[in-house]
């Protein structure tokens, strides 16, 4: 009598004197990880790991994670030029005063990044 994972289509194969299911996970390809992605995961891993592990074992956390990072990195580059923008950081003053257009700058990227963490990362479903 089969079982219901061979009735299913499912096989076996031996290690030793037992028999293992054939199991895998659904090749998703590989898609480069970069900071956002990362606390992504980790957010996932840790407050919520019953999604996480649902979008793993559907294989489709590595796309989830790439679409936030990606989504992440568009919203940081908008964010900072119209912050720019709208405080007078131009190229006019990296010319006449580097150092305040760098401190100016860091505080831009600081804020936009708190912005895109605030509304990405760390939400329910990670969609603004």
């Amino acid at each position: 009598m089969k079982s219901l994972y061979e009735r299913m289509g499912g096989t076996y194969r031996q290690e030793g004197d037992y028999f293992v299911p054939n199991l895998a996970l659904p090749d998703t390809g590989a898609y480069p990880l970069g900071k956002y992605g990362r606390m992504r995961r980790r957010y996932l891993k840790a407050h919520r790991p019953a999604l996480y592990s649902t979008m793993l074992l559907n294989g489709t956390l590595s796309q989830h994670l790439a679409e936030i990072d990606e989504t992440c990195h568009e919203r940081m580059e908008r964010i900072c030029a119209a912050m720019a923008a709208r405080e007078g950081v131009t190229e006019a003053l990296k010319t006449s005063d580097q150092m305040e257009w760098v401190r100016r700058m860091n505080g831009i990227h600081n804020r936009a990044e708190e912005i895109v963490m605030a509304e990405l990362v760390y939400t329910e479903d990670g969609r603004a």
